[in-house]
């Protein structure tokens, strides 16, 4: 692979292939007061807004589908598809804006990113067809993809190792917030206005985040780190990404993870209304217990845990208890233990949502760790092997049809299996037990090699 514009790199053998790998030794960081001096309160704000933009893009539109429907004189099926279109969008736009960011460093990308979405979510506003809304929403998926990968490779430019799990706990914090109130946003705005009103709101909100972005968002990529080369390096470094064993695992016990997480968001609604007899109120009482659940843990591993424990216990450890969560589901839905009601499944959902606070920061800081050198392009395929994996595992939770909630529990346990599978064999962190962050930028490419 070509090194021009790689500072300081070494060439080190990727395990398994020796395939040539650059890789940018990092001393360890000195120590949470440099960390602190790094981002202001502003600047984490601005992440935490970057990723929760798409969520927000998602979920803010679930309550208007019946809206739409009648407004474009739509089939469901069809309206259906301007969600997968931005779902898609999202998914494939990561993997061309984390090389462009590893190129052209992250703001010119991100800010290309921000403007296109907001002109795509002010043309959905206007859609007269729902052909035009689908078309629009796959473009503003693909522009809004830019905020996920680049907030998560500017984490990684500023931060090191225990840092940077911290600093993912606390964007969790932030980003895990808009799952639960896009839909009560949404709900609001429909109080007041037509479906069309919500991309307004979206509009509004991305150029916001978008002037936000362009004053105080500075540059965290320096001239000499960047890579100059074409879409031939973008693929080559991706394929030596891929290379690492332990990249690798670590990306797909992510997704995997994150496909579990898809299948709960998926079946959950008709779970608890339709098999389990909750009024809606119930379940959004229950969804949010859950996401509060989830950014709970998360700040337990970023304010506790880290530092304390090794990140690999850590995640070992959630990993763990979402496959211990997932097959009491399943036992208790298939009806092992005879009939049961909604608390014993609501608690079993509540735990394994929990513990995905312990496993989503951890994967995605081990990942990144071993990628100094081309961190757009790694976030790039974290982002996007998560995305892909949850839209394949979350159509399968209905497979059954609406009178068993097995299928979401079947789909929960085989994601959870193997996560961990893919943490042990090929992660294999009792060899890196005596590496603190795991990954060859702290420690001169020798992890890279076991």
């Amino acid at each position: 692979m070509p090194e021009s514009g790689v500072s300081r790199a070494q060439q080190i053998p990727t395990p398994d292939t020796g395939a040539g790998l650059p890789v940018t030794p990092v001393p360890l960081p000195p120590g949470p007061a440099a960390t602190t001096r790094r981002t202001g309160l502003l600047v984490t704000l601005v992440l935490g807004g970057l990723t929760a933009l798409p969520p927000l893009s998602m979920d803010m539109y679930l309550p208007a589908l019946p809206a739409v429907t009648d407004s474009l004189h739509a089939p469901a099926a069809t309206v259906q598809l301007t969600l997968t279109a931005c779902l898609t969008g999202m998914a494939l736009g990561q993997v061309v804006v984390g090389p462009m960011s590893d190129r052209w460093g992250r703001r010119r990308p991100l800010l290309l990113g921000m403007i296109v979405y907001v002109l795509a979510t002010a043309i959905c506003v206007f859609a007269p067809t729902a052909e035009l809304l689908i078309g629009f929403r796959l473009l503003q998926g693909l522009a809004g993809a830019a905020g996920i990968v680049i907030a998560r490779a500017v984490v990684r430019d500023l931060y090191e190792g225990e840092d940077m799990a911290r600093f993912f706990s606390t964007l969790m914090l932030i980003s895990g917030v808009a799952p639960v109130i896009a839909p009560v946003i949404g709900g609001q705005v429909l109080r007041i206005t037509d479906w069309r009103g919500i991309f307004a709101v979206l509009t509004v909100i991305g150029l916001l985040l978008t002037l936000v972005v362009r004053k105080w968002l500075h540059e965290t990529l320096p001239p000499a780190e960047r890579h100059t080369g074409g879409i031939g390096e973008a693929l080559r470094t991706m394929r030596g990404l891929l290379a690492d064993r332990v990249f690798s695992g670590y990306m797909i016990a992510g997704s995997l993870a994150f496909a579990a997480l898809f299948a709960y968001v998926s079946a959950s609604p008709f779970v608890v209304q339709e098999i389990y007899g909750a009024s809606p109120q119930t379940f959004s009482l229950l969804f949010g217990i859950n996401s509060i659940g989830l950014i709970t843990v998360g700040q337990i591993n970023g304010k506790i845990l880290v530092g304390r424990v090794s990140l690999d216990k850590a995640l070992g450890f959630g990993l763990a208890v979402i496959v211990l969560a997932a097959t009491a589901l399943l036992l208790m839905t298939s009806g092992v233990f005879g009939k049961v009601g909604l608390v014993p499944v609501a608690t079993g959902l509540f735990v394994l949502m929990s513990a995905m606070g312990l496993a989503m920061p951890n994967t995605n800081t081990q990942a990144l760790m071993r990628t100094k050198h081309a961190a757009g392009s790694a976030s790039a395929l974290l982002g996007t092997s998560q995305f892909m994996i949850g839209a394949v595992a979350s159509p399968l939770v209905g497979i059954a049809g609406e009178a068993t909630a097995v299928p979401m529990a079947v789909v929960q346990l085989v994601c959870a299996v193997g996560a961990m599978a893919c943490f042990l064999g090929l992660c294999r962190p009792w060899q890196r037990a005596g590496d603190r962050t795991a990954g060859p930028s702290a420690s001169g490419g020798q992890s890279a090699r076991g």
